[in-house]
């Protein structure tokens, strides 16, 4: 077992207050968005860890796990997804709202990896899409009050709203979501909406957001959205999904082709461990509009809250459809007996309030163990606990 060093992406859209809030650390004035627990590539976290036998250094843990992947990740792991740590844990800040975007499934991101790859494509390029050959399933568990937008509102509703805006350059879309099957409808428009001349697009979002402003109630996110993004179209599109608002222990889960959109709070992110985004608004960043709209599942879904399922064990389980990553949270009582942890796969543990005792290790909130796969473990509180693993 390892105590995690990690490291906090200043992404503009971070909050400059929520992780040094729950770290108990001063703010520096700059944005704090993500803090990476894991072993993922881009920002891997590091562990002290003995690499003679009598000499501690100072690790990533992708090359802990590269230097013995059976070891620390179990052999049944390696079998079922390679010598790598199959997913990414997070601390989400969103202070302002992240691009619109989906993620591919795993059919489509080696396709398209395999296809940039062939070309050429610099794996650094602005416009390259696939920087991998994973998919990117993704689940955000609220710590505080937590905004988003995710799936498709039904185009009737969508309708309505736009309608109510009073904007005659939205008359088109109006019609379109109202004239046409759910599927064409919501695939219409939001290819008219990426396409349109951005000089007349500016103007119809201005007048849009004004409109949001002055209505406020239900349009506010939207007002929100544009004052963050002034003229980009992302702002429209954003009107075609559904706005959820999550309270603290309730969850989202993310699949293929689901466009979504964080847009304020503090949560605990878990993915398979890829950078495949394929983003549709709210963004500077390249637009590979022919690849999204033949990625994005045109369909009006609920948005689908997740509240955890709880276990004679203590475990509060939050149950998704993918194998690469299982999460769940624990509430440990003060002087309750230790709770085992010991598993046959690799964890993460968080600590996200009071103070958690896992082995000799003490955590305050903010802090995380690497706990290779196998390796006994127990838990004491009082605290709360997020444990982050493989599925069964």
């Amino acid at each position: 077992m390892d105590r995690l060093s990690n490291t906090v992406r200043p992404y503009a859209w971070g909050s400059t207050t929520a992780i040094p809030a729950l770290l108990g650390t001063a703010p520096t004035g700059e944005p704090q968005a993500e803090m990476w627990m894991g072993a993922h590539p881009g920002a891997p976290s590091r562990i002290t860890r003995s690499a003679t036998g009598t000499t501690s250094a100072d690790l990533p843990l992708t090359d802990v796990i590269a230097a013995d992947p059976e070891g620390e990740l179990g052999a049944a792991t390696v079998a079922r997804f390679g010598p790598g740590l199959p997913f990414l844990l997070k601390l989400l800040a969103a202070g302002a709202p992240l691009s619109l975007q989906v993620h591919p499934d795993l059919d489509q991101a080696r396709k398209g990896y395999e296809d940039e790859e062939a070309r050429g494509v610099p794996i650094d390029a602005p416009h390259r899409t696939y920087k991998d050959a994973n998919h990117k399933p993704e689940l955000i568990c609220a710590l505080t009050a937590f905004d988003g937008l995710c799936g498709f509102r039904r185009p009737t509703e969508a309708a309505d709203a736009m309608e109510a805006l009073g904007v005659d350059s939205l008359k088109p879309y109006v019609d379109l979501l109202r004239a046409h099957p759910e599927e064409a409808a919501l695939r219409e428009v939001l290819t008219a909406i990426l396409g349109a001349d951005p000089a007349e697009m500016a103007d119809t979002v201005a007048e849009a957001a004004a409109a949001c402003e002055r209505l406020g109630g239900s349009h506010t996110p939207y007002a929100r959205i544009a004052h963050h993004y002034p003229g980009d179209p992302g702002v429209l599109a954003a009107m075609l999904l559904n706005y959820v608002q999550l309270q603290p222990g309730e969850a989202l889960f993310l699949g293929a082709g689901v466009p979504h959109a964080y847009l304020d709070g503090l949560g605990v992110e878990i993915m398979a461990n890829s950078d495949n985004v394929l983003r549709c608004g709210l963004t500077p960043k390249h637009i590979d509009v022919p690849e999204l709209l033949r990625i994005v599942r045109f369909e009006a879904t609920e948005p689908g809250v997740l509240r955890p399922e709880a276990a004679p064990s203590g475990e509060e389980r939050y149950e998704t459809p993918v194998d690469e990553f299982a999460l769940s949270r624990y509430t440990l009582a003060p002087g309750a007996a230790p709770t085992e942890l010991t598993a046959p796969t690799p964890q993460i543990l968080l600590c996200t309030a009071g103070a958690v005792r896992i082995g000799e290790l003490d955590l305050a909130p903010g802090q995380s163990v690497y706990v290779p796969a196998a390796e006994a473990v127990e838990a004491t509180g009082p605290g709360t606990l997020f444990r982050a693993t493989v599925a069964a």
